[in-house]
C-alpha cells in the first residue's frame, strides 16, 4: 500500500508571522505614528481660529504658493525627464549604461544640503552653469528656478524608478504586432507603450510632487529664503521654531502632513491601478 508523502512545509527565512508583525508594527508605532500624533496634537492646542489665521497670513501664503507652483515645475521636468530615462535606460545597451543606472540612485544617497551646496556652487552667478546663464538674464541661484532645480534633483528617481520596472515587464510583442499593422514609432509610443505605463508614470509623479513639498536640505542654499520671494513652506516653520513659535510652526507643518497624506493615498490608489493594469494586460 502506497501512502502519500506528507507535504513539506516551506523554511521560513524569517521569524514566524506574530514577531515579524509585532516588529513592523512597533517600529510604524514608534517612528511614524507618534510624531504624527504628536503633531496632530499640538495643532489641536492652537484652536480652530488661532490655526487659520496662522495658515492664512500673508507670509504663510505666499510660503505655501512659492512650494506648490516650485514642486509643479519640478514634477513637470521629473515627468518628462524620468520617462526618457527609464525608457533610455530598458530600451537601449550602450557602454556605460550601469554606471549610468547607478547615478539615478545618486539623490537618495546624497545628504540633501551636500546636494544644495553643490548646486549653488554651480548655478551661481560665478559658476560654470551660472556663469553662462546669468549674463543672459537667467538668474538660477536666489528665485524660484532654483528652488525648482533642487526639488527636481532629489525627486527624479521616484518617476525612473516606478516606470523603469514595468517598461521592463511590458510584452514587447505587442510593439511589434504594431509595427506590422504600418503603425509609425510615434504611433506605436502614443497607443501601445504610453497606455501600459500611464499608471506607474502618473504614480511616480505624484510621489516626486509629495517628495519636493517636503525638500528642505537642499533649497535652503540655493533660495536665498526671501520672504513672499524664495521662502518656501518648510522653511517657514523652521523660522517659527528658531524665533520659539511652536504653534506656528505646528500650523504650517500639519498642513504640509495635509498635502502629503492626499498625495500618498493618490500615489498609493495609482500603484494599485497600476498593479491590475499589469495583470489585464497579462
Amino acid at each position: 500500500m502506497i501512502t502519500a508523502a506528507a507535504p513539506i512545509r516551506a523554511r521560513r527565512v524569517l521569524p514566524g508571522f506574530t514577531l515579524s508583525l509585532g516588529t513592523t508594527l512597533l517600529y510604524l508605532v514608534l517612528i511614524v505614528l507618534i510624531p504624527i500624533v504628536a503633531l496632530i496634537l499640538k495643532g489641536a492646542e492652537i484652536g480652530p481660529a488661532r490655526f487659520w489665521a496662522i495658515v492664512s497670513s500673508d507670509r504663510a501664503v505666499a510660503a505655501f504658493r512659492i512650494t506648490l507652483i516650485a514642486a509643479a515645475i519640478a514634477t513637470v521636468f521629473n515627468a518628462i525627464y524620468g520617462l526618457l530615462m527609464a525608457w533610455v535606460l530598458t530600451r537601449y545597451d550602450f557602454p556605460g549604461k550601469r554606471l549610468l543606472d547607478a547615478l539615478m540612485d545618486v539623490p537618495f544617497a546624497l545628504p540633501t544640503a551636500v546636494a544644495g551646496l553643490s548646486l549653488t556652487a554651480l548655478f551661481s552667478a560665478n559658476g560654470w552653469f551660472g556663469a553662462v546663464l546669468h549674463p543672459a538674464g537667467i538668474p538660477v541661484v536666489y528665485t524660484i528656478w532654483g528652488i525648482a532645480l533642487a526639488m527636481a534633483f532629489t525627486s527624479v528617481p521616484f518617476v525612473v524608478r516606478t516606470v523603469q520596472p514595468v517598461l521592463e515587464d511590458l510584452d514587447q510583442s505587442l510593439e511589434a504586432a504594431a509595427e506590422t499593422l504600418g503603425a509609425r514609432p510615434w504611433q506605436i509610443f502614443a497607443k501601445v507603450v504610453f497606455p501600459a505605463i500611464l499608471p506607474a508614470w502618473l504614480a511616480g509623479c505624484t510621489t516626486a510632487f509629495a517628495r519636493s513639498l517636503g525638500e528642505f536640505g537642499a533649497i535652503v542654499f540655493i533660495a536665498g529664503n526671501l520672504p513672499f520671494q524664495t521662502e518656501i513652506a518648510a522653511l517657514l516653520a523652521y523660522i517659527r521654531l528658531e524665533e520659539f513659535d511652536y504653534n506656528g510652526a505646528a500650523a504650517i507643518a500639519l498642513v504640509l502632513l495635509g498635502f502629503a497624506l492626499v498625495l500618498l493615498v493618490a500615489s498609493n490608489l495609482l500603484q494599485t491601478w497600476a498593479a491590475r493594469h499589469r495583470e489585464a494586460l497579462r
